[in-house]
């Protein structure tokens, strides 16, 4: 049985003001220590389905057990936290799909 997955969608835009030699994306780090972490611990509706993975040029979050509008505004506050790229967008798919970024994609801004 397939079950619902949100993916977030963030584009791998290097941070602002960062010194030669630094890490280009620490909004990756901030999304999933400072946020989705919190998701694991259980205080928050939904939970990460999977780690996070590059795709092209977006790096992509995964979020489930929840219903779909839960699921998304979870995705919205990813898209607001500070530091993260603009440009973030959600794709809602299922569990079972064969590809990521295949789904109806839903806007966040």
């Amino acid at each position: 049985m397939s079950d619902l997955v949100v993916e977030i969608h963030v584009p791998l835009t290097p941070a602002e003001g960062l010194a030669e030699g630094d890490y280009p994306f620490p909004w990756i780090e901030t999304i999933e220590e400072g946020f989705l972490f919190q998701l694991e611990e259980g205080s928050g509706s939904g939970e990460v389905f999977d780690d996070g993975e590059e795709l092209g040029d977006e790096y992509l979050f995964f979020v489930w057990n929840a219903p779909e509008d839960a699921l998304i505004e979870l995705a919205r506050q990813v898209a607001n936290l500070p530091g993260v790229p603009h440009g973030v967008y959600a794709v809602v798919t299922s569990s079972d799909a064969e590809e990521m970024g295949t789904g109806r994609r839903v806007e966040l801004g």
